[in-house]
Order: structure tokens, then C-alpha cells, then sequence
């Protein structure tokens, strides 16, 4: 029993943040799944990582570059064979865990982000190409997004809502979820064969908040610098806290009971964005603060090897009373979480955008170098 197996008892699947072809082709991924790992996610920043920092896409992209291929189209290629590859790897989990795990996500163009109808069918486009049952399409929550949402999980595909920060956007998504679903059960669709995930991201939020405080305390003495240090490093965990309550109070609705009635499941909280940042911090502190049932944590590989190493498990004590008494402390200095959550958005969405511009960049040099040699 490996410590991911545990959690896996205790009602927590982890789910790796990372993709690459040696994680595909060498067994280790296969190793991860056998010690307890049931899922991955991916984005443009990492396919970025994988593909710019590395020669092993490189006879890949000559070869579609040579068959005429544009860089978009050499980019399709390259990341849904990633995608396929990995589904197929995780496929046992999917089918041991009954449709619960076992899934791989793949991020819509965010340069098409704003573009609700464009979204909707880069969507259903990526989940017919893939072809694979357990794939998800991640999705932003943002006010184009939210009817992107709906429209796929009305037409069978599988989403994985991502980017979401404050509770406003966890609600609207958990809504957009229950449209989905409706429409898709009145339609006569199969409600028991769709998942979908809301990753709420985590680390990002102490970084800004704690840039804040140190601001603050910098210009403050006495017990109010005392209160302000206190902060540090809990905003992020208290935000989750309330958005998981809000989670329970949700699916608790006599709304979703009629969904569950026609085999509807529920659609589980993940936690993104979970290395940390900070160095004063544990290393695996957004894993062991979020042990939470119901949920999901998609961790990057080094913290998912650091908690593989040291990490405990035990179900998180802190109350949602804790979490809110967080926020209102913040709230009392000045500090306002809807503002702070509508700027990681926007810095969320930014950043995704020049992943991918950077991604196409990387590809059209390495054509272009590669096949004048």
C-alpha cells in the first residue's frame, strides 16, 4: 500500500500534471499507475516544456513537416498522439474504477478562449480525434466558457472545467454541469457515461496574497504585523476550503438528486496548481492540506515524487469556521479576494495563451532547422 493507494481508500485520486513521450515510452508512467496514480492532466506550458525542451518530438515534426503540414497541424498531431497514447496506458484504471479514473486531459486553443462558438467546436473536434472514452477536454471558467460547458457535456463529451479561483466561478460551473447533464438526459443520452472534473488552482493564490501581506507588513508594526505574518500562507488552502463546502451544499440539491436518479454522477473538485511555490513551505503542503473525499489532486512530478517519498496521509482537519475566519482576516486588511481571484484569471488565461504562442514558435524553428539539415 503506497501512500496514493491510501489515499485512494480514503476517497482521493491522484492524477499526474505532467506529459512527455520517456514518461510514455519508458514504463514509468506505467510504474506511477502501479503504485497508485489514476490520471493526468495537461496544458499548453507543459506540452511547451515537453516539446521545446527536448529532442524527442524532433523526427516526429520533420516527417509532418515534409507531408506539408502547418504548425498548427504538426502541434494537433504531436499532442493528440500524446493524449491517445496515455489514455490507452491509463485505459485498466478507467475500467477497474468503474469510469471514475483513469482519464487524460487535453486543453482547448486558449487563443480561442473568448471565442464561445469556436471553443465549443475545437471541443468536439479534439474528443472525436482522440477517440478514446477517457478523455477530457479542459475547458476555462470564464464567462465565454461557462456555455462551452454546457454545449460539450450536452453532446457526450467529457470536460475538465480548469482555471477556476473564487467561488463565483465554482458555482457557475457546477451550474453549467447541471444544464449539461439535463439536456443531455432529455435528448436521451446515457448520463452514467459522462465525468467532468472543476479544477480549482491553488499554489498561484498564496503567492499573489502573500505578495500583498509582505507589502503590508512591511509598512506595519505592533499586533497587527504579528496578525498579517499569521496569514501568510493560508489563503489558497481557505479558498478550497469554502469552494469544497460549497461543493457539498451543491450536490446536495434536490436538483442534482433528479439527475443521480437517471445515473448521473457527481463532478468532483480537483486541486490544481499544487507544487509550491513558496520554500519557507512544505513541499507537499497543497497535497497534505486538500486530503479531502470527493476529490481529485493532479500533482506536477516533482511534488508527486516528493510526496511519494514523505508524504502522510490523513484526512485535512480544518473547518470551514478556519477557513472563513481566513478570509475575513484578509478582508479586515484590505485584501480582496474577488479581486485577487479575477486577477489570477486574467494572469491564468494570459499565461496559457503565451504558452501556446511560444509552443507554435518552438515547433516552426525546429521545422524549419531540422529539415534544412
Amino acid at each position: 500500500m503506497t501512500t496514493l493507494h491510501q489515499l485512494a481508500e480514503l476517497g482521493q485520486s491522484v492524477w499526474i500534471d505532467y506529459i512527455d513521450r520517456p514518461l510514455l515510452e519508458t514504463g514509468k508512467l506505467k510504474s506511477l499507475i502501479e503504485q497508485g496514480l489514476r490520471g493526468m492532466t495537461s496544458n499548453p506550458t507543459i506540452f511547451h516544456q515537453a516539446i521545446s525542451g527536448s529532442t524527442d518530438y524532433d523526427k516526429k515534426i520533420v516527417q509532418l513537416k515534409e507531408a506539408g503540414k502547418s504548425t498548427f497541424e504538426i502541434y494537433d498531431e504531436l499532442t493528440i498522439k500524446d493524449i491517445q497514447d496515455a489514455t490507452d496506458i491509463f485505459k485498466p484504471v478507467y475500467q477497474q474504477t468503474a469510469g471514475l479514473d483513469g482519464y487524460v486531459s487535453l486543453e482547448i486553443n486558449p487563443q480561442i478562449a473568448n471565442d464561445t462558438q469556436a471553443s465549443i467546436e475545437e471541443g468536439k473536434r479534439l474528443f472525436q480525434n482522440v477517440n478514446r472514452p477517457n478523455v477530457m477536454i479542459k475547458v476555462p471558467a470564464t464567462e465565454a466558457g461557462f456555455p462551452v460547458i454546457e454545449e460539450l457535456l450536452a453532446n457526450h463529451v467529457n470536460v475538465n472545467v480548469t482555471l477556476i479561483f473564487s467561488l463565483g466561478q465554482y458555482t457557475k460551473t457546477v451550474q453549467a454541469y447541471f444544464k449539461g447533464l439535463e439536456r443531455l438526459y432529455e435528448a436521451g443520452g446515457d448520463l452514467s457515461k459522462i465525468r467532468s472534473v472543476a479544477s480549482v488552482f491553488v499554489s498561484r493564490m498564496d503567492t499573489m496574497v502573500d505578495k500583498i501581506l509582505d507589502e503590508k507588513i512591511s509598512q506595519t508594526s505592533g499586533t497587527d504585523k504579528i496578525r498579517l505574518e499569521a496569514l501568510k500562507g493560508k489563503a489558497a488552502v481557505a479558498n478550497c476550503r469554502l469552494i469544497y463546502e460549497k461543493s457539498k451544499e451543491l450536490f446536495a440539491q434536490e436538483r442534482f438528486r433528479q439527475l443521480v436518479k437517471h445515473k448521473a454522477h457527481i463532478q468532483r473538485v480537483l486541486w490544481g496548481s499544487t507544487s509550491t511555490k513558496n520554500p519557507a513551505y512544505s513541499d507537499v503542503k497543497y497535497v497534505e492540506e486538500l486530503i479531502l473525499k470527493q476529490t481529485v489532486n493532479t500533482i506536477p512530478e516533482s511534488t508527486l515524487n516528493a510526496f511519494l517519498d514523505h508524504g502522510r496521509v490523513k484526512e485535512a482537519t480544518a473547518s470551514t469556521r478556519e477557513a472563513r475566519a481566513v478570509i475575513d482576516s484578509l478582508k479586515g486588511f484590505g485584501i480582496d479576494m474577488d479581486q485577487v481571484c479575477a486577477k489570477l484569471l486574467e494572469d491564468g488565461v494570459a499565461a496559457f495563451e503565451k504558452s501556446f504562442v511560444a509552443l507554435m514558435e518552438a515547433i516552426e524553428k525546429k521545422a524549419a532547422q531540422l529539415c534544412t539539415k
